[in-house]
């Protein structure tokens, strides 16, 4: 019998391929789960318009990252610290807090996607990228200013 994959399999497919299974592994595991559908030209046809809707959907996804990318792009953050003498930090600057220095200034991006490699612990202008999209990557300036 052959079906159309709702959802992942492991070890059979992806969601939305067609494959070939055993009469009573479709009938007895994959349909009554909701993980398949039987292979029919009507079914064939809603695969078609649920792949479609799914194109449009990614792509209003990526253009909304692009669109945050430029205005992210266009302002810069500034975080005042406590510093020894010379330009060494009490502690150092971590993602989270980049994340909370954005979150103030009218953006809501978790801390996972901001690539720091490791904290800033000495005062200076930096750039710290961003991975808004998994094609999108934006670059910020955070200027670290003694208090």
């Amino acid at each position: 019998m052959e079906v159309i994959l709702r959802q992942d399999v492991d070890k059979l497919g992806k969601a939305g391929a067609i494959v070939k299974v055993k009469d009573g592994f479709a009938r007895n595991f994959l349909i009554p789960n909701n993980l398949a559908v039987p292979l029919t030209p009507g079914n064939l046809k809603r695969l078609e318009q649920e792949r479609q809707k799914r194109i449009r959907q990614m792509e209003k996804i990526k253009n909304d990252a692009q669109e945050l990318k430029r205005k992210l792009e266009g302002s810069s953050l500034t975080l005042p610290v406590l510093t020894h003498e010379g330009e060494q930090l009490y502690g150092s600057i971590t993602a989270g807090d980049i994340a909370r220095a954005l979150k103030v200034e009218g953006f809501d991006i978790d801390k996972k996607l901001i690539l720091l490699d490791e904290p800033i612990k000495s005062l200076g202008i930096y750039s710290i990228p961003v991975k808004l999209h998994p094609e999108v990557l934006a670059t910020i300036k955070v200027w670290v200013v003694k208090k």
